[in-house]
């Protein structure tokens, strides 16, 4: 690897690990949490920053061992470690206690935050794998033996950048009687994913999407710094704190340099492939004039196959 696609690649490391930060202040959890789950829908938002999420958040930490609880939110590994299944890491893992009953609920940030949202997998196959090894985790720490009902509700959250609309989706389990009605016993509310899509332009403040609106300033990458603050701050009410700030400032240096490394790598491949392009035309026009594959594969420093191929690729497209 070049010494510049390792900057890049340490660059946008550094860029995600900001964005995990920003994504973990209080105040911005406290809007995810009550517009995507159902435990926090009619709380308030200070109650929810500061009595019901439970210590700091773990980003994309790992801890020694599986059991191990880390004293920004007080929280479990970032790691899941099981001998037979390998390990997992999530970007930003943080208790929190609902407020009618109590409980313990264990919920997980993941952030896809790139051009591409569609990482070569299916991202719910992967959400759903994340909600099976939180509730797999539980053994040994959570409950014992058969103590199945000593479960606790997990949350997988996804925030997908640069979608043509914003949406959010809830999946869960849910109950289809085929034969008779009976009622079992048990929660089918234990695993829960919310995907959430953010357009790629920022909409009105509205209660529809007043979440995406928060989220979209946070991750933009044309807002400046100041601009993300006026919003976050005098729309949502946000304590813009001394280290918000910074990770804030942090998070829109990096996504100016990470910007400005796709232009470059972008103009890159559009000169590569007008060099490849200028190659299969002056080709191309040798072979009509006369030339032989042989000759002109000497000429250009190209193998036969390799001129064979542009040849007959040029010869199919102008056909088509």
């Amino acid at each position: 690897m070049s010494d510049s696609a390792q900057q890049a690649k340490a660059q946008k490391k550094a860029y995600d690990e900001a964005c995990k930060r920003v994504l973990s202040e209080r105040g911005i959890m406290a809007h995810i949490l009550k517009a995507c789950t159902e435990e926090f829908k009619d709380c308030d938002l200070q109650d929810i920053a500061q009595r019901y999420i439970q210590g700091e958040p773990s980003i994309s930490r790992i801890a020694v061992e599986p059991e191990a609880i880390s004293p920004r939110i007080e929280s479990e590994q970032t790691e899941d470690k099981s001998g037979a299944e390998g390990t997992v890491y999530y970007d930003i893992r943080f208790h929190a206690v609902a407020p009618i009953d109590g409980k313990r609920i264990q919920l997980i940030i993941n952030l896809e935050a790139q051009n591409d949202f569609n990482p070569g997998y299916p991202l719910l196959k992967r959400a759903v794998y994340y909600c099976g090894r939180m509730i797999s985790s539980q053994y040994g720490t959570v409950f014992v033996k058969s103590h199945y009902e000593k479960i606790q509700k997990v949350y997988s959250i996804w925030i997908c950048m640069n979608m043509e609309e914003n949406t959010m989706s809830h999946i869960h389990l849910t109950k289809e009687d085929l034969i008779g009605s009976y009622e079992w016993k048990g929660n089918l509310d234990l695993l829960n994913i919310i995907m959430i899509g953010l357009a790629k332009e920022l909409p009105e403040h509205d209660e529809t999407y007043e979440l995406h609106r928060l989220l979209g300033a946070l991750l933009s990458r044309e807002l400046t710094i100041d601009e993300k603050l006026d919003i976050i701050g005098n729309e949502y009410d946000i304590p813009l704190e001394e280290n918000f700030r910074k990770d804030m400032s942090t998070m829109c240096n990096l996504s100016q340099g990470v910007k400005e490394e796709g232009i470059a790598i972008g103009r890159r491949e559009g000169l590569e492939e007008g060099r490849r392009e200028g190659h299969a035309e002056l080709i191309t026009k040798m072979y009509k004039n006369g030339l032989s594959i042989e000759q002109i594969a000497s000429a250009t420093d190209k193998t036969v196959e390799e001129v064979r191929a542009i040849i007959e690729g040029k010869e199919k497209s102008q056909e088509a």
